[in-house]
């Protein structure tokens, strides 16, 4: 089911209802919502989220918390997820008129895919609410009707009760009640059924609080623009526009650009909530922000600001933010506000960002603590702009005085910032991907104790021109050994690098410099060819030599940098003793452990992609998540890659190194989840993959004789393939290629490989993931090939009870497993200390393209 059958029944000129807009998968945990319809007929909606919207049923008479009570639960149409924290009033003569209360709201897990578990018509699943808590299960049911009817059930745990969902109307309310007003309760009274009609309790508020409200909603309504309507709460922030100079005249505004993590903050009866740029909800790790907040006399608002750790000087500080978040060092955070959309019950987002300035800074005061007013100087931009340089900040924001705030980019901000630039040598270079010719990135080293200390790579600034012209002079500088030996980290090793004598010196513009002496952000500028090495500093006989450190040999490199990699990594593991594999006992510092001394291993297969990941804080045993947008918290080398989708450009993860993939271990991350595509060019894949999914029936040799059916339809297609154990039940049959074809291209090739094997054997394969065909079968499951699709990495752990690895194997090696989780962790180790090479040596080297692209 779609919106479109939402959109159909709605006229949104005259309801206040949110229009309908489908989301990507979610960044965090699925929420779920309850809310209390006071329509002609009473009733409660039951809402789960999944596949970007709200899937939804009416139970008549609400959920009971009775062990086995059953409800009748009939479907009805998605909602859209914006729909989560509607409540209010639908007008007379609209589709479903009457109030609307949000009775409870939380999140939710389901054991299994929630889409497969709709499906089949039986949905296992835990809710985490402030009401509904526990276990539950909907079971669809064989009654005739225009719609599913389904009946809501309550588990036996320790959150039954010997209640209904009206005997908690009268509870105390918490972050997810809403109070009914007078003038709904009126409204309602002609349309809903008389007789069982209890609206939530209404919030406890005092004289003074009223009265606080009171005068800064009188202050609000004095603001040109300002609406009468509460700005809403999951409000997307306003993002800059990029320029070189500052615009000038009185029009604009001046602000310091704070390096840090934007924030914004969510007030609505007085509960604080805290959600990062790309809707991550950082609510509790910020506690010390959420009390400052709180103090405010406001129990209703919205704040975007910076969260920022400011140096002596004032400045922010983004390496001592990322070790405050990361609990290695301890400093006090600052949250810089610079703009109010909504106050006081009241949207004045549409008035002049002047007026919403002065407004932010009355409430803010100017007494010092976790909360500062970001203050801004107007006009004269260029001697601003050239004023931040000189007192060492990042840059300026430049706003419109009299502009919006907006939910999109707009050129009413635009960014301005200094850029740090050096001098350094080329030592390297790496093969380039996608459609680039030349080079991959530049490898760049300085000089260091009288020889050369790798600094990191160069992978953007270069036009075509740029491109050619650097190639043609580093072609014939080649040389066969290493120049610099490079940090047991990178996600690359000295053999798949192009050294060349260390001659040409490159001047680069960069962020500043990562905790572990890496560029940040580098990006080329222009060659210095007015320059020698000798100009940085470099000895003569360093470059006649170049080589300051011989490439290690194939047989003990993987030794030696997971050893490295081990010895270097900063990142600190916190709660190593927690258990995470009850089973298995396995802790967390195990498994950071095991990442630890597998990097060498995992980093070609996830560095450089972006990643989804499945973060389990409180076990395997407890609910997981799945995650693919970047955040706050996660770490400094945990990456941000802008990519577009529906919705618009949003920032996903990846990693390059072993501080990236330890620090999302520090997250609880269990699972890696790459696509098929690097970041470099995520719109064309490199890997294709088809998992094998046995139904109910399916014994082990069956698996294997279908992975072997697989490779060889592949190579009668002309393609060869890779085979990797799932970890799990399955096993997942890898095809690289180069870059060529695009995401639509390689959905439908899989699809119709799959089509055509189930076709031609349907008493072994199906090509459709509905369980209820699968039984006695293997489900070729081709959907892991589309565009932000993802399967798991090869040596990544599974989390499952036994601590399973997904392992890549050798074709040969197929016939002698036993089992497709046939490698626990321990096992897992054993293995990749005693392989000799890679089982899936040659991967990067087969150069093939899909049939027909």
């Amino acid at each position: 089911m779609s919106l479109q059958e939402y959109r159909r029944k709605r006229r949104f000129d005259g309801t206040p209802e949110p229009d309908a807009e489908r989301r990507g998968a979610p960044a965090r945990r699925p929420i779920f919502v309850v809310q209390l319809h006071h329509a002609s007929s009473r009733h409660y909606d039951f809402r789960l989220e999944a596949d970007g919207v709200l899937k939804s049923w009416a139970v008549p008479k609400g959920p009971s918390l009775r062990v086995g009570e059953k409800r009748l639960a009939v479907e009805v149409e998605d909602h859209p997820l914006s729909y989560a924290t509607f409540a209010g009033d639908i007008p007379s003569g609209h589709y479903g008129a009457g109030h609307v209360d949000v009775y409870d709201h939380g999140t939710w897990a389901c054991d299994g895919d929630p889409l497969e578990a709709i499906a089949a018509g039986k949905v296992d699943f835990v809710l985490h609410g402030e009401r509904l808590k526990g276990g539950w299960k909907l079971v669809r049911t064989a009654m005739k009707g225009k719609q599913h009817q389904w009946l809501l059930i309550k588990r036996d745990d320790d959150e039954a009760r010997d209640m209904e969902a009206d005997d908690l109307l009268e509870a105390p309310p918490t972050a997810a009640t809403r109070a009914g007003t007078k003038k709904a309760a009126a409204a309602n009274t002609k349309k809903a059924a008389p007789a069982k009609k209890t609206p939530p309790a209404k919030p406890v508020r005092n004289s003074a609080a009223r009265k606080a409200d009171a005068r800064w909603s009188k202050r609000a309504l004095a603001l040109e623009g300002a609406r009468d309507r509460p700005y809403p709460h999951d409000f997307k922030p306003q993002l800059t526009d990029h320029r070189v100079s500052a615009p000038d005249g009185e029009q604009w505004l001046h602000e310091i650009k704070w390096d840090g993590y934007r924030l914004l903050a969510d007030v609505r009866e007085g509960v604080v909530s805290l959600r990062s740029r790309g809707g991550l909800n950082w609510t509790e790790d910020f506690p010390e922000v959420v009390q400052a907040i709180a103090r405010l006399p406001v129990r209703d608002l919205r704040l975007d600001g910076e969260l920022v750790v400011l140096d002596a000087q004032g400045r922010s500080d983004f390496t001592a933010l990322q070790k405050v978040i990361d609990g290695t060092a301890k400093q006090p955070l600052r949250y810089v506000v610079f703009d109010m959309p909504g106050i006081a019950g009241l949207d004045v987002s549409r008035g002049p960002l002047l007026e919403r300035k002065a407004l932010l800074k009355q409430l803010l005061g100017s007494r010092p603590g976790t909360l500062a007013y970001s203050d801004h100087v107007r006009d004269h931009g260029p001697a601003v702009f050239a004023a931040s340089g000189e007192a060492g900040f990042e840059g300026i924001i430049s706003k419109r005085i009299d502009a919006p705030y907006v939910n999109a980019r707009s050129r009413d901000w635009i960014k301005i910032k200094h850029e740090n630039t050096d001098e350094f040598l080329i030592v390297g270079y790496t093969e380039p991907k996608g459609s680039r010719s030349g080079f991959g990135s530049l490898l760049m080293a300085s000089p260091d104790k009288g020889g050369l200390r790798y600094v990191g790579r160069v992978g953007t600034g270069f036009d075509d021109a740029a491109l050619r012209a650097l190639t043609k002079q580093l072609t014939p500088l080649t040389v066969k050994d290493a120049v610099v030996e490079l940090p047991a980290h990178v996600p690359f090793t000295a053999r798949s690098v192009h050294w060349v004598k260390p001659v040409l010196v490159a001047e680069v513009a960069f962020r500043g410099w990562a905790k572990e002496g890496l560029l940040r952000q580098a990006s080329f500028k222009r060659l210095r060819e007015d320059k020698q090495p000798k100009d940085l500093g470099v000895a003569a006989n360093v470059t006649t030599a170049a080589a300051s450190a011989p490439a290690p040999a194939a047989k003990t490199s993987g030794r030696k940098t997971a050893a490295a990699a081990q010895e270097e990594s900063t990142v600190t593991i916190s709660h190593p003793e927690r258990v995470v594999f009850a089973k298995a006992k396995i802790t967390k510092g195990e498994v950071a452990d095991y990442y630890r001394r597998m990097a060498r291993w995992i980093l070609p297969e996830v560095a450089h992609r972006p990643l989804s990941v499945l973060r389990c804080p409180d076990g395997v045993d407890k609910p997981c998540f799945f995650q693919k947008h970047h955040g706050t918290g996660l770490g400094g080398a945990v990456k941000a890659i802008p990519l577009e989708q529906k919705s618009g450009r949003e920032d996903y993860l990846y990693i390059e190194d072993v501080e990236g993939l330890l620090q999302l271990v520090q997250m609880n991350t269990l699972e890696l989840h790459p696509w098929g595509a690097t970041v470099d060019d995520p719109e064309h894949p490199d890997r294709l993959v088809f998992d094998l999914d046995p139904g109910q029936g399916v014994n082990w040799t069956q698996i294997k004789a279908a992975a072997r059916d697989v490779r060889a339809r592949l190579q009668e297609a002309g393609l060869e393939s890779f085979v990797r154990l799932s970890g799990g039940k399955g096993v997942h049959v890898v095809v690289p290629l180069q870059p060529k074809a695009d995401w639509a291209q390689a959905k439908d090739f899989c699809e119709a490989f799959a089509q055509a094997m189930a076709t031609q054997a349907p008493d072994r394969y199906v090509a459709t993931m509905s369980k209820a065909k699968r039984d006695g079968v293997i489900f070729i499951d081709w959907l892991r090939n589309a565009r932000g699709a993802t399967s798991v990495s090869s040596w990544s752990l599974r989390a499952r009870p036994g601590a399973g690895v997904a392992v890549p194997l050798r074709w040969e090696e197929l016939g002698r497993i036993a089992a497709p989780d046939a490698f626990p962790l321990a096992k897992a180790l054993q293995r990749a200390e005693r392989l000799k090479q890679d089982p899936w040596e040659g991967i990067a080297q087969v150069k093939q393209v899909l049939p027909g692209s």
